[in-house]
Protein backbone atom coordinates (compact mmCIF):
# COMPACT_ATOMS: atom_id res chain seq x y z
CA UNK A 1 0.00 0.00 0.00
CA UNK A 2 1.19 3.18 -0.67
CA UNK A 3 0.42 6.47 1.12
CA UNK A 4 1.21 10.06 0.27
CA UNK A 5 1.93 11.84 3.48
CA UNK A 6 3.16 15.55 4.02
CA UNK A 7 2.39 18.98 5.66
CA UNK A 8 2.72 22.49 4.92
CA UNK A 9 3.35 24.94 8.15
CA UNK A 10 4.05 28.74 8.16
CA UNK A 11 4.98 29.72 11.12
CA UNK A 12 6.40 34.10 11.91
CA UNK A 13 8.79 35.02 13.98
CA UNK A 14 12.09 37.82 14.29
CA UNK A 15 15.01 37.81 12.06
CA UNK A 16 17.90 35.10 12.93
CA UNK A 17 16.03 32.47 15.29
CA UNK A 18 17.04 29.13 15.44
CA UNK A 19 14.74 26.40 15.17
CA UNK A 20 14.56 22.30 15.53
CA UNK A 21 12.34 20.77 13.79
CA UNK A 22 10.97 17.59 14.68
CA UNK A 23 8.77 17.15 10.74
CA UNK A 24 10.56 14.04 9.56
CA UNK A 25 10.03 10.57 9.93
CA UNK A 26 11.70 8.35 12.28
CA UNK A 27 15.05 7.46 11.66
CA UNK A 28 14.64 3.67 11.89
CA UNK A 29 11.80 4.05 9.60
CA UNK A 30 13.11 1.43 6.80
CA UNK A 31 9.65 1.53 4.26
CA UNK A 32 10.50 2.37 0.51
CA UNK A 33 10.12 6.19 0.13
CA UNK A 34 8.87 7.76 -3.44
CA UNK A 35 9.95 11.18 -3.19
CA UNK A 36 11.57 13.49 -0.73
CA UNK A 37 10.90 13.43 2.55
CA UNK A 38 12.76 15.94 3.86
CA UNK A 39 11.64 19.20 5.52
CA UNK A 40 11.96 22.24 2.59
CA UNK A 41 12.02 25.62 3.80
CA UNK A 42 10.56 28.40 1.99
CA UNK A 43 12.24 30.90 1.53
CA UNK A 44 15.06 29.13 1.03
CA UNK A 45 17.15 28.63 4.41
CA UNK A 46 19.96 26.20 5.02
CA UNK A 47 19.55 23.82 7.02
CA UNK A 48 21.00 20.58 8.91
CA UNK A 49 20.23 16.65 9.92
CA UNK A 50 20.69 15.29 12.89
CA UNK A 51 19.91 12.58 14.63
CA UNK A 52 19.03 12.70 18.65
CA UNK A 53 19.47 10.18 21.27
CA UNK A 54 15.86 8.32 20.20
CA UNK A 55 17.36 8.73 16.80
CA UNK A 56 14.96 11.18 16.06
CA UNK A 57 15.67 13.08 12.44
CA UNK A 58 16.05 16.55 13.57
CA UNK A 59 16.44 19.62 10.92
CA UNK A 60 18.10 22.51 12.24
CA UNK A 61 17.40 26.16 10.66
CA UNK A 62 17.93 29.70 11.17
CA UNK A 63 14.35 31.11 10.25
CA UNK A 64 15.15 34.66 8.43
CA UNK A 65 12.06 36.48 10.18
CA UNK A 66 8.53 37.32 9.04
CA UNK A 67 7.05 34.32 7.21
CA UNK A 68 8.75 30.71 7.09
CA UNK A 69 7.55 28.04 5.30
CA UNK A 70 8.14 24.36 5.77
CA UNK A 71 6.75 21.72 3.56
CA UNK A 72 7.17 18.08 3.36
CA UNK A 73 5.60 15.46 0.34
CA UNK A 74 6.56 12.25 -0.43
CA UNK A 75 4.81 8.70 -0.58
CA UNK A 76 5.08 5.80 1.42
CA UNK A 77 4.89 2.42 1.05
CA UNK A 78 3.57 0.43 4.25
CA UNK A 79 2.33 -3.22 4.85
CA UNK A 80 -1.38 -2.49 4.76
CA UNK A 81 -1.85 -4.78 7.85
CA UNK A 82 -3.25 -3.42 10.89
CA UNK A 83 -1.41 -2.82 14.01
CA UNK A 84 -0.43 -6.06 15.92
CA UNK A 85 -2.07 -7.54 18.65
CA UNK A 86 -1.17 -10.34 20.52
CA UNK A 87 -3.26 -11.32 23.73
CA UNK A 88 -0.07 -13.65 24.49
CA UNK A 89 2.71 -10.69 25.13
CA UNK A 90 4.14 -11.33 28.81
CA UNK A 91 5.09 -8.76 30.60
CA UNK A 92 8.70 -9.38 31.65
CA UNK A 93 10.52 -8.45 34.93
CA UNK A 94 12.18 -5.17 35.73
CA UNK A 95 15.21 -6.76 36.90
CA UNK A 96 15.52 -8.97 33.34
CA UNK A 97 14.63 -6.00 31.26
CA UNK A 98 17.36 -4.73 28.76
CA UNK A 99 19.20 -1.44 29.77
CA UNK A 100 17.63 0.43 27.09
CA UNK A 101 14.27 0.20 27.90
CA UNK A 102 14.83 1.00 31.39
CA UNK A 103 14.23 4.94 31.10
CA UNK A 104 10.57 3.96 29.40
CA UNK A 105 9.77 2.70 33.45
CA UNK A 106 10.54 6.16 35.24
CA UNK A 107 8.15 9.35 35.43
CA UNK A 108 9.15 12.57 32.69
CA UNK A 109 7.88 15.65 32.13
CA UNK A 110 4.54 14.70 31.28
CA UNK A 111 4.27 11.40 32.18
CA UNK A 112 4.49 11.93 36.16
CA UNK A 113 3.80 8.29 37.14
CA UNK A 114 4.54 8.66 40.25
CA UNK A 115 1.48 10.85 41.02
CA UNK A 116 -0.54 7.72 39.53
CA UNK A 117 0.52 4.90 41.29
CA UNK A 118 -2.32 4.24 43.37
CA UNK A 119 -4.98 5.03 40.85
CA UNK A 120 -2.89 2.78 38.79
CA UNK A 121 -2.62 -0.27 41.37
CA UNK A 122 -6.60 0.44 42.42
CA UNK A 123 -7.89 0.11 38.77
CA UNK A 124 -5.47 -2.42 37.06
CA UNK A 125 -3.91 -4.67 39.46
CA UNK A 126 -6.89 -7.19 39.48
CA UNK A 127 -5.78 -7.75 35.50
CA UNK A 128 -3.22 -10.38 34.13
CA UNK A 129 0.44 -8.80 33.59
CA UNK A 130 1.02 -8.84 30.03
CA UNK A 131 -1.06 -7.69 27.56
CA UNK A 132 -4.27 -7.99 29.34
CA UNK A 133 -3.52 -5.11 31.68
CA UNK A 134 -2.11 -2.80 28.71
CA UNK A 135 -5.27 -3.10 27.26
CA UNK A 136 -7.01 -2.90 30.33
CA UNK A 137 -5.26 -0.30 30.82
CA UNK A 138 -5.74 1.83 26.95
CA UNK A 139 -9.66 0.96 27.59
CA UNK A 140 -9.66 2.65 30.60
CA UNK A 141 -8.47 5.69 28.67
CA UNK A 142 -10.31 5.58 26.16
CA UNK A 143 -13.56 5.81 27.75
CA UNK A 144 -12.06 8.16 30.87
CA UNK A 145 -11.58 10.98 28.33
CA UNK A 146 -13.16 13.63 26.24
CA UNK A 147 -11.40 14.68 23.30
CA UNK A 148 -11.25 17.85 22.05
CA UNK A 149 -8.76 20.27 20.76
CA UNK A 150 -10.13 23.16 22.79
CA UNK A 151 -8.56 20.97 25.91
CA UNK A 152 -4.96 21.45 24.58
CA UNK A 153 -2.27 22.77 26.59
CA UNK A 154 1.04 23.10 27.05
CA UNK A 155 1.79 21.69 30.65
CA UNK A 156 -0.81 19.25 30.67
CA UNK A 157 0.82 16.22 32.33
CA UNK A 158 -0.99 12.82 32.89
CA UNK A 159 -2.14 13.28 36.60
CA UNK A 160 -3.81 16.84 34.65
CA UNK A 161 -5.55 14.68 32.42
CA UNK A 162 -6.67 12.02 35.19
CA UNK A 163 -8.02 14.54 37.11
CA UNK A 164 -10.07 16.83 34.36
CA UNK A 165 -11.07 13.94 32.08
CA UNK A 166 -10.28 15.99 29.07
CA UNK A 167 -7.75 16.10 26.22
CA UNK A 168 -6.12 15.94 22.68
CA UNK A 169 -4.68 12.83 21.26
CA UNK A 170 -0.89 13.45 23.19
CA UNK A 171 -2.68 13.56 26.27
CA UNK A 172 -4.31 10.32 25.66
CA UNK A 173 -1.06 8.69 24.75
CA UNK A 174 0.38 10.49 28.21
CA UNK A 175 -2.08 8.91 30.73
CA UNK A 176 -1.85 5.74 29.06
CA UNK A 177 2.11 5.49 29.25
CA UNK A 178 2.12 7.09 32.76
CA UNK A 179 -0.29 4.23 33.56
CA UNK A 180 1.91 1.51 32.21
CA UNK A 181 4.92 3.21 33.86
CA UNK A 182 2.99 2.97 37.65
CA UNK A 183 2.87 -0.52 36.79
CA UNK A 184 6.22 -1.14 35.94
CA UNK A 185 5.74 -1.75 32.03
CA UNK A 186 7.98 -0.02 29.39
CA UNK A 187 5.90 2.85 27.81
CA UNK A 188 7.45 5.19 25.10
CA UNK A 189 5.49 8.49 23.29
CA UNK A 190 4.72 7.95 19.23
CA UNK A 191 3.91 10.90 16.81
CA UNK A 192 3.34 10.35 13.23
CA UNK A 193 1.03 10.18 10.77
CA UNK A 194 -1.63 8.43 10.73
CA UNK A 195 -4.58 8.78 7.73
CA UNK A 196 -8.72 7.67 7.99
CA UNK A 197 -7.77 4.64 5.94
CA UNK A 198 -10.37 1.87 6.56
CA UNK A 199 -12.09 3.67 9.25
CA UNK A 200 -14.72 6.76 8.33
CA UNK A 201 -13.50 10.10 7.41
CA UNK A 202 -12.51 12.23 11.09
CA UNK A 203 -12.25 15.67 9.51
CA UNK A 204 -8.64 17.94 8.75
CA UNK A 205 -5.90 16.07 8.49
CA UNK A 206 -3.58 16.18 11.72
CA UNK A 207 -0.18 14.95 13.06
CA UNK A 208 -1.78 11.88 15.19
CA UNK A 209 0.02 10.89 18.76
CA UNK A 210 0.13 7.16 19.77
CA UNK A 211 2.19 4.89 22.30
CA UNK A 212 4.26 1.67 22.40
CA UNK A 213 4.79 -0.82 25.22
CA UNK A 214 7.65 -3.32 25.70
CA UNK A 215 6.18 -6.75 25.79
CA UNK A 216 7.24 -9.99 25.08
CA UNK A 217 10.78 -8.69 24.11
CA UNK A 218 9.59 -6.14 21.60
CA UNK A 219 7.67 -2.94 21.18
CA UNK A 220 4.00 -3.60 20.45
CA UNK A 221 1.12 -0.37 19.23
CA UNK A 222 -1.29 0.93 21.17
CA UNK A 223 -4.10 4.07 20.71
CA UNK A 224 -6.05 4.95 23.70
CA UNK A 225 -7.63 8.03 21.68
CA UNK A 226 -9.05 5.32 19.16
CA UNK A 227 -8.81 2.30 21.10
CA UNK A 228 -8.74 0.21 17.41
CA UNK A 229 -5.79 -1.55 15.47
CA UNK A 230 -5.25 0.81 12.50
CA UNK A 231 -3.81 1.15 8.90
CA UNK A 232 -0.62 3.12 8.08
CA UNK A 233 0.38 4.85 10.61
CA UNK A 234 4.20 6.58 9.94
CA UNK A 235 6.26 7.17 13.10
CA UNK A 236 7.79 10.44 13.32
CA UNK A 237 8.97 11.17 16.38
CA UNK A 238 9.66 8.88 19.73
CA UNK A 239 10.51 9.84 23.26
CA UNK A 240 9.89 9.50 26.81
CA UNK A 241 6.63 12.07 26.06
CA UNK A 242 5.66 14.83 24.10
CA UNK A 243 8.32 17.09 25.92
CA UNK A 244 11.29 15.09 23.96
CA UNK A 245 9.80 15.84 20.58
CA UNK A 246 8.43 19.15 19.95
CA UNK A 247 7.14 19.96 16.54
CA UNK A 248 8.86 22.95 16.43
CA UNK A 249 11.61 23.97 19.31
CA UNK A 250 12.14 27.38 18.40
CA UNK A 251 15.33 29.90 20.94
CA UNK A 252 13.20 32.93 19.88
CA UNK A 253 9.91 33.70 19.76
CA UNK A 254 7.32 32.41 16.96
CA UNK A 255 3.57 32.11 15.84
CA UNK A 256 1.84 28.87 13.88
CA UNK A 257 -0.05 31.03 11.17
CA UNK A 258 -1.08 28.23 9.40
CA UNK A 259 -0.80 24.23 9.68
CA UNK A 260 -2.02 21.72 7.11
CA UNK A 261 -1.58 17.57 7.26
CA UNK A 262 -2.42 14.77 4.71
CA UNK A 263 -2.30 11.20 5.45
CA UNK A 264 -4.04 9.88 2.22
CA UNK A 265 -3.98 6.41 0.24
CA UNK A 266 -2.70 6.36 -3.23
CA UNK A 267 -5.40 4.44 -5.04
CA UNK A 268 -4.30 1.98 -7.90
CA UNK A 269 -0.64 0.73 -8.76
CA UNK A 270 1.02 4.01 -10.34
CA UNK A 271 4.78 3.51 -11.50
CA UNK A 272 6.86 5.19 -9.83
CA UNK A 273 7.51 7.65 -12.47
CA UNK A 274 3.80 8.64 -11.93
CA UNK A 275 4.14 9.04 -8.20
CA UNK A 276 6.63 11.30 -9.01
CA UNK A 277 4.87 13.13 -11.66
CA UNK A 278 1.70 13.31 -8.97
CA UNK A 279 3.95 15.08 -6.25
CA UNK A 280 4.99 18.01 -8.69
CA UNK A 281 1.76 19.52 -7.00
CA UNK A 282 0.75 19.43 -3.71
CA UNK A 283 -2.94 18.31 -2.55
CA UNK A 284 -5.16 20.84 -1.83
CA UNK A 285 -7.37 20.72 1.35
CA UNK A 286 -8.17 22.98 4.44
CA UNK A 287 -6.15 23.66 7.20
CA UNK A 288 -6.92 22.71 10.65
CA UNK A 289 -8.43 24.88 12.83
CA UNK A 290 -8.67 25.17 16.09
CA UNK A 291 -12.19 25.76 17.24
CA UNK A 292 -11.19 27.01 21.05
CA UNK A 293 -9.92 30.10 19.40
CA UNK A 294 -10.30 29.83 15.64
CA UNK A 295 -6.28 29.74 15.27
CA UNK A 296 -4.91 27.23 12.43
CA UNK A 297 -2.75 24.93 14.65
Amino acid sequence: MLIRVGFEIDVESAPQVPMLLALSTHGELTNRVIGHDTVRVEPFTPSEVYYDRFNNRITRIVAQGGTTRLWSDSVIEVSGVPDEVDPTAWQIDVQNLPHEVLSYLVPSRYCDSDNLTAAAWENFSGYPQGWARVQAITDFVHNHIAFGYQFGRTNKTASDVYRERTGVCRDFAHLAIALCRAMNIPARYVSGYLGDIGVPYQGAGDFCAWFEVYLGGRWLTLDARYNTPRIGRVPMVRGCDAADVAMITSFGEHKLTYFRVWTDEVQGAPSDAEVLAMLQTRPQGAPLVYPSSGRVA
